[in-house]
């Protein structure tokens, strides 16, 4: 009586099992287009002449680096933009970001990631502090300025 009431058991997991994964969305193969990624567009001939680097356009994501251990640099970018700032770590600790009240982990392996996007200008300081230590230092300033007008 008990075997069968374990094969029961058994059975009715593994139904549910095969019903949450036909449901759930198929993974993404390497080489497989994402469902939400854009269909690439052919390039627009542009004038010969020689044009400035561009900023970003609102709505593109900027990928802004900060590195324990060298210089102290500001990252500027424009309000209304998305940023992924990105600080990569020699020893765990705590990384935050003054004045957006963000705050992530980070280790050697893994760096703190930070989604930002701000419409207020303004200067954030970028700090990190580690484990064991109780003051924190200063790695650089994300600095967002206003985006100018259409």
């Amino acid at each position: 009586m008990e075997l069968r009431r374990a094969l029961l058991l058994f059975a009715i997991v593994l139904g549910l099992a095969a019903v949450v994964s036909s449901v759930a969305n198929p993974p993404v193969r390497k080489g497989d287009r994402a469902a939400d990624e854009p269909a690439p567009t052919a390039p627009r001939s542009s004038p010969s002449r020689p044009t400035a680097r561009a900023r970003p356009a609102a709505g593109r994501i900027t990928d802004i680096r900060f590195v324990v251990g060298k210089r102290r640099s500001t990252e500027t970018v424009q309000a209304g933009t998305a940023n992924t700032v990105t600080v990569s770590v020699e020893e765990a600790g705590q990384v935050s970001i003054d004045g957006l009240g963000l705050i992530a982990q980070a280790d050697p392996l893994v760096p703190a990631r930070f989604d930002v996007l701000s419409t207020t200008p303004g200067r954030y300081p970028v700090r990190f502090r580690a484990v064991p230590d109780t003051e924190s230092r200063l790695l650089g300033v994300l600095q967002i300025v206003p985006a100018p007008p259409p």
